[in-house]
């Protein structure tokens, strides 16, 4: 007879509770060190754990993109944006409270992911993993906006003739950590004047209001 396997509903709760203290470690230094200045050790050491359950919850660059998806929306996964809690609640909204709640949550979500999203793509440009990841990113970001773009075509908020993938495009780049953290941390701009510029760029480049 083969043995049978057992669960404890205690011990998974432990299990993901540990995790998440490894994934949340892992987020501050990633953010504050970079991928190379930071290590298993430090990690455990942040987060109160043995170096042993760092490395049972994944490798180096595993951790990164982990720390990344935790930051950017709350869970771990490569599922889309809009099927995150979070966006799914925005999504629900009429438009008038829409884009307010979607500025907020970008400027909460990349003041938390600014410095990993660095860390990440400074990674890239030397590991070959991590630049696979980013890679992945990259993909889903494009398809995350373009399904914003989709949701505004149908609550009727485009105006003029332009292509959706243009429009895909200048909203991937106005929303991204990287000029989040060009304005807000190279330029010292407040979050709330950023989170105002952003919503007036939108307007323009994006939404493109009649004259």
């Amino acid at each position: 007879m083969a043995p049978r396997s057992y669960s404890s509903p205690i011990r998974e709760e432990t299990s993901a509770y540990t995790r998440r203290r490894i994934v949340e470690a892992a987020a501050t230094l990633f953010s504050r060190d970079g991928y190379q200045g930071t290590t298993m050790a430090a990690i455990a050491k942040e987060a109160g754990v043995s170096v042993q359950s760092v490395h049972l919850a994944g490798p180096k660059s595993a951790l990164l993109m982990a720390a990344f998806e935790l930051a950017l929306a709350g869970d771990e996964g490569t599922h889309p944006l809009h099927e995150r809690p979070a966006v799914a609640a925005i999504m629900q909204l009429p438009p008038a409270e829409a884009l307010p709640a979607y500025l907020a949550f970008l400027a909460e979500a990349n003041a938390r992911t600014a410095g990993i999203d660095r860390a990440l793509y400074v990674a890239a440009e030397t590991d070959e993993t991590v630049a696979a990841l980013v890679a992945d990113l990259n993909t889903r970001r494009h398809a995350d906006i373009g399904a914003a773009i989709a949701w505004s075509a149908a609550h009727g908020l485009l105006h003029g003739d332009v292509d959706p993938d243009e429009r895909t495009e200048v909203l991937t780049h106005l929303v991204s950590p990287d000029t989040f953290r060009f304005f807000t941390q190279e330029r010292g701009w407040s979050v709330d004047h950023y989170t105002r510029w952003l919503g007036d760029a939108i307007q323009r480049l994006v939404f493109r209001t009649p004259g």
